[in-house]
C-alpha cells in the first residue's frame, strides 16, 4: 500500500473515531439534561415538603427574561384538582415546567398534542405523569359513580386501568382498590401516550427524554417516583410494529 493509500486510511479512522466520540458525548450530555432535570424536581419537592420553599423565577427580571421566550426543564401532566399544583409542589417558578392538567391525568387527544409541544417542541427531557392520593375521577370510576355531562368520556381513558387492578386483584375493594388504581392509571396515561405519540417514542429511543410515573401524597406533600414503565421497552416495540 502506498503513502497515498495509507493516508486516506488514517483520514477515515479519525472521522469514524471522532464521531464516535462525538456519538458518546452527546448522549452524555443527553443522560445529563435528564438527571439534572429529575434533581430539581426531586429538590424542588423536598423544600415544599419540608417547608424551605423558595419561590423562585416570580420577579419582574424573570417576566422580561421571558419575553424572549419559554426553555422549561420539564413537562409534568397532572390531574386538575386544585389542591395538586405542580407549581407549588416541586417550588418552581415562571418558565420551569410545562404544565398540562385534566381530570384524572388522562392522556387522550388533546392531552398527548399537549406533551408533544412540552417533549417535541420546547425539548425538555423528562415527562413527568403525576397521578394522587384520593383523585376524585379515579374513585368515580372504580366506585361506579353516576356520571353527567363530558365526564364520562372523560373518564374512559381510566377504565381499563380500573379492569386490569380488578383481574389481577380481584379481592381488593373500597379505598385498596381506588388506591390500586390511581397508580395502575398512571400506568395507562403514559400506555396511552406511547400508543399514539410517534415523537414521544423517537425522544425515548434515543435518549432525549425519560417518561415516569409518579403519585403526589395530598397527605404530606410528598411526591411518590415511580421511575418508567415497567413494560415500557415493550411499549415502544408494540407502537412500533404499528
Amino acid at each position: 500500500m502506498n503513502l497515498r493509500n495509507w493516508l486516506i486510511m488514517g483520514l477515515v479512522i479519525l472521522v469514524g473515531l471522532f464521531g464516535i466520540a462525538e456519538g458518546l458525548s452527546q448522549n452524555t450530555n443527553q443522560e445529563d439534561s435528564v438527571e439534572k432535570a429529575l434533581k430539581m424536581l426531586r429538590d424542588g419537592n423536598h423544600r415544599f415538603v419540608s417547608g424551605n420553599r423558595t419561590f423562585p423565577h416570580l420577579d419582574k427580571a424573570r417576566l422580561k427574561e421571558l419575553l424572549s421566550g419559554q426553555h422549561p426543564y420539564a413537562t409534568v401532566i397532572t390531574c386538575s384538582d386544585s389542591r395538586v399544583a405542580p407549581e407549588h409542589i416541586f417550588d418552581t417558578g415562571l418558565g420551569d415546567i410545562f404544565t398540562i392538567r385534566v381530570a384524572g391525568n388522562v392522556c387522550d387527544t388533546d392531552e398527548v398534542g399537549s406533551i408533544e409541544y412540552g417533549v417535541d417542541h420546547l425539548g425538555t427531557p423528562i415527562l413527568v405523569v403525576m397521578g394522587h392520593t384520593s383523585c376524585g375521577a379515579v374513585t368515580a370510576v372504580a366506585t361506579k359513580a353516576e356520571l353527567h355531562g363530558s365526564i364520562p368520556a372523560l373518564v374512559d381513558n381510566i377504565k381499563p386501568a380500573i379492569e386490569k387492578v380488578q383481574s389481577e386483584h380481584p379481592n381488593l375493594h373500597g379505598n385498596d382498590l381506588v388506591s390500586a388504581a390511581i397508580k395502575a392509571n398512571v400506568w395507562q396515561s403514559i400506555d396511552d401516550l406511547l400508543k399514539t405519540s410517534h415523537a414521544t417514542r423517537e425522544r425515548i429511543k434515543d435518549g432525549r427524554l425519560k417518561v415516569i410515573g409518579a403519585i403526589y401524597h395530598l397527605e404530606d406533600g410528598k411526591v411518590d417516583w415511580l421511575g418508567i414503565h415497567p413494560q415500557q421497552t415493550k411499549l415502544l416495540k408494540r407502537s412500533s410494529d404499528h
